[in-house]
């Protein structure tokens, strides 16, 4: 499982993409495309807005591909949601699994998700069990 991830800092906040969990929903271009426009590398242009629309947005991310971290704090603190595990599963995509998740694979690594997990349903992720947005070019249909 891989958990490469991209950091953006504006000096106050750090925003973290992991595109390994991205499932490529759109919402964060759609929401604050002065910010995150995936036709421009860098994708993500920190300075476009302010901290505060920034955690917002963010704080939508459909699969948690998108975090962040105040600079403040020495480091990138894990996320601890108190609430009940939900599931639900997208139209024509991922599982998304809302909730602290502890997975382990095949191999018995184990790995702890928080907040939003997307789970491929499709098969097609290279990212196994991750959801990647292979079910987009695949054309899963449920």
């Amino acid at each position: 499982m891989q958990d490469e991830s991209r950091k953006y800092s504006n000096g106050e906040i750090t925003v973290v993409w992991t595109p390994s969990i991205c499932i490529h929903s759109a919402i964060c271009f759609k929401g604050l495309p002065p910010v995150f426009n995936p036709r421009k590398r860098p994708w993500v242009t920190i300075e476009g807005a302010d901290s505060d629309r920034i955690i917002a947005q963010v704080q939508q991310c459909p699969s948690g591909a998108l975090s962040f971290f105040y600079n403040n704090e020495q480091e990138e603190q894990s996320q601890s949601i108190e609430a009940e595990t939900k599931l639900e599963a997208l139209p024509n995509g991922p599982l998304l699994v809302y909730g602290n998740v502890l997975i382990k694979d095949a191999h018995g690594h184990e790995i702890r998700k928080n907040k939003v997990t997307a789970f491929c349903r499709c098969g097609q992720s290279k990212n196994k069990p991750f959801c990647d947005g292979s079910h987009i070019p695949a054309g899963f249909v449920d």
